[in-house]
């Protein structure tokens, strides 16, 4: 490929220019005026934040050839992914003074010599972008033309993410984008657990006109206003041929004659999109089938009572050990076992089959791979998305006397991102901040005049299994003592092949039946009764709902204190661990709807589709239920501190899931954050070292190695392989166990051997510990409940490869409580069962030895195998590296790892109105 000098990007700019001109397109100069910064701004200066890769999502057909062809980029689409990677290297020396290199400032306003560009799409709105970053500052001197001017910007930065997540949310993105089999996969995944049709978005709207009051009949309004300031960026765009160029690549539009259609959106397009949104990062619970499997498993193997204490230890619902957000004596006691279950409706062992979503696949249908790789990743919805972080410190433990915060949400690595950045000022609006593509009517994560917040997912248990018992035929339930009817949902997917998918022509059929208690994933018998089980979730048919809740975050009239905060946050339905600061407080408060259970009812397990196991209160006709108040909500204001990374709220709250025990990855930022606390004056940068410390931290490495090596170390070690690997591991530990580079730009970490070694260990160490004590049927069954590693190459692991996050999901807190055992020391909520070595320090430590040993001899091109990401095998740094995942005809760089937040905030205000 010819170097990219400035003079041939220079003559392909004029070029395309040229091209452009030929077909009619004006190019425009920027207008440069002044625009003040808000007056309404009581950060100080003191408010940054960051959004790689960059605010331009968006790319004219010319733009993406520029960027296969010459590897050009249209501005600000990578501009914010060096200053985030660079952190990495940088963040030992950080000061609050250098922050600005890392981060943006997020103040109010654009100042007249940062001026990009001022569009006015409406006469009562303006949008002006900054040079620096690009992202649009909208003003309105009315309510509906700032909302005009929001949805306007959005589909300037994302139109054609929006179009494919409000397809995804139909479950047509294959019909939409191509028949590659990811697309398939991911509408597959989606449509299953959100099956809605038209009615059911409308429903949804007219819900919220019907029964949220008025702030429900502005949202409406706002929303109207956001899709029609949408659709005139549409018009215009596709009159001006300056639409995404995806549109040309997927057959919409005609790359020549400009012929074709981008649909207009409306406002079901709104509920369609919150509906992803809430599925990928609102949810909880469900897995019930999964957690009687694994509970069957353990009581064939050792009886009843036993098998269900070694199963209790394993799910370890309320783990005293479990790093806890809040951790000032408060307790929130929430779906605790019940002392006598009722209504359990256990599988029989061997009847559990998954119900078949896709029928009468024709075609490219068949195919089972392709050499598309989709537009959106296959496993969007299928991987875990626990990736957030949040750390905050009162008042009463700064150098300054205020609050500082550093927190935001982990969303995945995407180019273009999956938020954009905006801000938000007209009557009652005034924010700053991230929100998802397409939902911008309001900030969703963000700072407001004189406060900020932030969210990490929650993912408490909201949503349950039930069996129903079927009636009549495999299509009829019993339905409170009537067989009634199953509903029959069908959605039509077919596709013709594409510039940008090659799959041949295809369909296919998905078909869901859904009751009264949501739509069927398995069949099987309970005491030889035939069965559905259906998941039902508290947030069904109510993605729409949590409009309320953003709505007040985003008025500077009703959020002013924690107090209005956490009211505000009780307004959103989805599960989220929300998180505020401002001059004086610092607050924290657990959404989202949860349902009342009936007396006696083990949320963790199938419960029978009778009256008297419902959630309480629950009216199936709109799955509306009783939920649990706001004052059982775990919920707090000025804790010392504060930290999240999706971890347990408060000591009796149950776990939605496993994994919550006593090695969590929040220990990695509690202890950073403890410690700062405790020797006091705190400051911005201090918080942030905190947090890019545990990013780069391996978790196994800091708090299980010390154990693993004080077993090994119970006697000489003597065999010359064991003594090197060993050497190697002290080492690494000694040095923080960090999986970081010997120097900016090396792609060569150091104490790069004993990396390796632990890579291959763990799952070798693991298995050899706990699976003889187990059997293979209970840990095979227990390993489906709970990923054994989640490693930043692991690209088995729950959220896959080059994805960032890591250490999430995995067996640390077994293996740490079951050392802690062997070695003696004191275990809070251990294991039923000691395992490695059958309890005994010398036969566990030759279990440790020989797993080691082999872990030691295992290459590194097998350890790290290469992929079609562009790595190669054997490299190790290649492997952890985060890729931004296309979602778009424009890619960027691939970035060293970090554990972090995507967007992320770093706030400190110094005064309150």
């Amino acid at each position: 490929m010819p170097l990219r000098t400035p003079r041939r990007i220079g003559t392909l700019k004029a070029a395309v220019a040229a091209a452009l001109l030929a077909l009619g397109v004006t190019l425009v100069a920027p207008v440069s005026v002044g625009h003040a910064a808000e007056t309404n701004d009581y950060c100080g200066g003191q408010c940054s934040d960051i959004l790689p890769p960059g605010e331009n999502g968006n790319a004219t057909f010319a733009d993406i050839l520029g960027n296969k062809v010459f590897g050009t980029r249209p501005d600000h689409t990578m501009d914010q992914l060096g200053p985030y990677a660079s952190l990495a290297d940088n963040y030992p020396n950080l000061t609050d003074a250098t922050i600005s290199n890392f981060f943006n400032s997020s103040s109010f306003g654009v100042p007249s010599d940062q001026v990009a560009s001022v569009t006015s799409p409406r006469s009562d709105v303006t949008i002006t972008r900054d040079k620096k970053t690009g992202v649009p500052h909208i003003k309105g001197t009315t309510r509906s033309g700032t909302e005009f001017g929001a949805g306007y910007a959005a589909a300037q930065d994302r139109l054609w993410l929006m179009d494919l997540f409000r397809h995804v949310g139909r479950g047509e993105l294959s019909s939409f984008a191509g028949g590659a089999a990811a697309n398939r996969g991911l509408e597959q995944e989606f449509w299953r657990q959100a099956p809605y049709t038209e009615q059911d978005l409308q429903a949804q709207v007219d819900w919220l006109a019907a029964n949220s009051g008025p702030r429900g009949q502005q949202a409406l309004a706002d929303a109207q206003s956001y899709v029609d300031g949408v659709n005139a960026y549409i018009t215009a765009a596709v009159n001006g041929r300056y639409f995404p160029g995806e549109y040309d690549l997927t057959g919409h539009m005609d790359p020549v004659t400009n012929a074709g259609t981008i649909e207009p959106f409306k406002l079901t397009d709104l509920i369609a999109l919150a509906s992803v949104v809430g599925a990928l990062f609102g949810t909880g619970g469900g897995g019930e089938v999964q957690s009687a499997l694994s509970l069957l498993a353990a009581q064939q193997k050792y009886g009843v009572d036993q098998g269900t204490k070694v199963w209790e230890s394993f799910r370890e619902r309320d783990d005293p050990e479990a790093v806890s957000t809040i951790h000032d004596g408060s307790s929130f006691p929430y779906l605790p076992k019940p002392a006598g279950p009722q209504g359990q409706a256990l599988p029989d062992p061997g009847s559990v089959v998954p119900e078949p979503l896709v029928y009468d696949a024709t075609g490219g249908a068949t195919q089972a791979t392709t050499k598309s790789p989709g537009v959106l990743p296959a496993n969007l919805f299928s991987t875990h998305k626990g990736m957030s972080n949040a750390l905050l410190v009162s008042a009463a433990h700064t150098a300054s006397g205020h609050p500082i915060a550093v927190f935001g949400p982990q969303t995945g690595y995407f180019a273009p991102q999956l938020l954009m950045l905006q801000e938000l000022q007209g009557p009652g609006i005034s924010a700053r901040g991230a929100s998802f593509a397409g939902m911008g009517m309001y900030v969703e994560l963000g700072r407001g005049q004189d406060y900020a917040w932030s969210a990490t997912s929650a993912s408490q248990d909201v949503t349950d299994t039930y069996a129903v018992e079927l009636c009549q035929d495999a299509t009829h339930y019993l339905f409170h003592g009537s067989c009634v009817p199953m509903e029959k949902l069908e959605r039509t997917n077919s596709w013709q092949p594409t510039l940008a998918d090659s799959t041949p022509a295809g369909s296919y059929r998905m078909q869901v039946w859904r009751t009264a208690y949501g739509p069927v994933e398995y069949r099987a018998t309970v005491g030889g009764k035939a069965v559905a089980y259906t998941q039902l979730r508290s947030s069904y048919r109510h993605e729409a709902d949590s409009i309320i809740g953003f709505q007040e975050l985003n008025d500077p009239g009703f959020v002013h204190d924690a107090a209005s905060f956490q009211q505000a946050a009780q307004n959103i339905n989805y599960t989220f661990n929300w998180f505020y600061a401002d001059s004086r407080q610092t607050a924290y408060y657990n959404s989202g709807t949860n349902p009342v259970r009936a007396p006696g009812v083990d949320a963790s397990l199938p419960v029978w589709g009778q009256a008297a196991y419902d959630w309480r209160g629950w009216d199936p006709t709109v799955n509306t239920a009783d939920y649990t108040p706001a004052a059982q909500h775990p919920q707090s204001v000025d804790q010392d501190y504060y930290i999240s990374w999706n971890n347990k709220q408060a000591p009796g709250f149950t776990a939605a899931g496993f994994g919550d025990g006593s090695v969590h990855r929040g220990n990695l930022l509690d202890d950073r954050v403890k410690a700062l606390v405790k020797a006091g004056g705190v400051t911005r940068s201090a918080l942030v070292k905190a947090m890019d410390d545990a990013a780069l931290t391996d978790l196994r490495g800091e708090d299980l190695l010390p154990d693993l090596l004080q077993v090994i170390n119970s006697a000489p070690v003597t065999d010359p392989a064991e003594v090197t690997a060993v050497q190697q591991l002290t080492a690494w530990s000694a040095a923080g166990s960090k999986r970081h580079e010997t120097s900016p730009g090396s792609h060569a970490y150091g104490n790069a051997a004993a990396i390796r070694v632990m890579d291959a260990w763990w799952p070798l160490l693991i298995q050899g510990e706990f699976q003889p004590g187990l059997g293979s049927d209970l840990y095979t069954a227990l390993t489906a409940n709970l990923t054994v590693d989640e490693s930043p190459s692991a690209g088995h692991g729950p959220t896959g490869a080059h994805a960032g996050s890591s250490f999430q999901y995995g067996w640390w807190s077994y293996a740490d409580k079951d050392l802690r055992q062997v070695l003696g020391k004191p275990v809070q909520g251990p294991l039923a069962q000691t395992y490695c070595g059958g309890g005994q320090l010398a036969a566990c430590r030759d279990i440790l030895l020989t797993t080691l040993k082999q872990a030691a001899a295992v290459p590194a091109s097998t350890v790290y195998p290469g992929d079609d990401s562009g790595c190669s095998a054997g490299d190790q740094w290649c492997a952890d590296s985060i890729v931004q995942r296309p979602l778009g005809g424009v890619t960027d760089d691939r970035i060293a790892w970090q554990n972090r937040p995507t967007f992320q905030q770093v706030v400190e205000f110094p005064s309150h109105r």
